[in-house]
């Protein structure tokens, strides 16, 4: 697995922005994918965005959040707009590469909250 970093978390309130990094501690070729999840308490994972050579985002965040990609760093990142309450989460990047032996690699970063106040 790679080593991923995320920051940029924190307390917002409605309507307000914030962006959300996430670093891999090492060069990764052969990327498939890269990607935000979230889970609020007492639910689920789900996928916010992605980037699977096209971009794909959860109905609940279209138009509101970006997610983009720096391959040179290796570095994603979601932007998020008009934050609401119900995005209160931990928010987690997920990468997914194909390693030397032709395997798929999942890595996860350990999450970053983001609270976003009424």
């Amino acid at each position: 697995q790679v080593h991923l970093v995320e920051s940029g978390g924190g307390t917002v309130q409605a309507g307000g922005s914030l962006r959300l990094s996430c670093a891999a501690s090492e060069r990764i070729s052969s990327i498939a994918s890269m990607g935000w999840y979230r889970q609020a308490p007492g639910k689920q994972r789900e996928m916010v965005a992605q980037i699977i050579g096209t971009t794909n985002y959860a109905d609940s965040v279209k138009g509101r959040f970006t997610i983009s990609s720096d391959n040179a760093k290796n570095t994603v990142f979601l932007q998020m707009n008009s934050l609401k309450p119900d995005d209160t989460a931990i928010y987690y990047c997920n990468v997914q590469h194909i390693d030397s032996l032709h395997q798929l690699i999942t890595s996860w970063g350990l999450g970053t909250q983001v609270t976003v106040s009424s």
